[in-house]
């Protein structure tokens, strides 16, 4: 798995664009910037715009290349971010620590997706916010990203049943037309959820 990561992260384009992810963006500018913990960051696109916002960044992925391409798009736009290789069930997150956690795109298996999703929920600090966009269960029938495996897309039922804890301030289900680069182009059903920590 990490080598079909290191694989994709190395071609040349950053396979998601350098833009934020869109619903990413709208939320993050909506809060005073503290730390941010990024999970599944990939190349860089949402940490590096969170850190130009001045937020402190701390981003997890599994893959080295990845991580170099990060790198190199923060200090071409001047900014900073602390990013770390690992397998996300063995990163050490702090609890109790974060003023937001972003999930964009990262699919799992479910008895993984519950644990990191958990781990992400003890990362967060009172009043914080957790942001995440994943693809929901038909995204099976289109062709604009995501696992082909129907057990790593999600349902409503999954996502509200690991952040129930949070109060919920956008949970929607949508079909949009995605434009990330060329790995995410397209006609997409996805899943958005918003939610703070009381």
């Amino acid at each position: 798995m990490r080598e079909l990561w290191n694989q994709r992260y190395s071609e040349r384009d950053f396979v998601y664009g350098k833009e934020p992810n869109q619903f990413f963006k709208e939320q993050i500018e909506k809060i005073i910037p503290g730390k941010i913990l990024l999970l599944g960051e990939g190349d860089g696109r949402n940490g590096v715009f969170a850190a130009k916002l001045g937020w402190e960044v701390d981003a997890f992925d599994f893959s080295e290349t990845a991580k170099e391409k990060a790198l190199r798009f923060a200090q071409s736009e001047n900014v900073k971010i602390n990013y770390e290789v690992s397998d996300l069930q063995t990163a050490e997150i702090n609890e109790n620590y974060y003023d937001a956690v972003g999930i964009i795109y990262v699919h799992l298996s479910e008895e993984v997706r519950e644990y990191i999703h958990s781990k992400a929920l003890k990362s967060l600090k009172k009043d914080s916010i957790l942001i995440l966009e994943a693809y929901e269960k038909d995204q099976i029938k289109n062709s604009s990203g995501g696992p082909k495996d129907l057990d790593l897309l999600y349902s409503l039922e999954d996502i509200y049943t690991d952040f129930q804890d949070l109060e919920i301030q956008k949970f929607t289900k949508e079909n949009i037309s995605l434009n990330e680069g060329p790995l995410h182009t397209g006609p997409a059903s996805i899943i958005r959820f918003v939610g703070k920590k009381e």
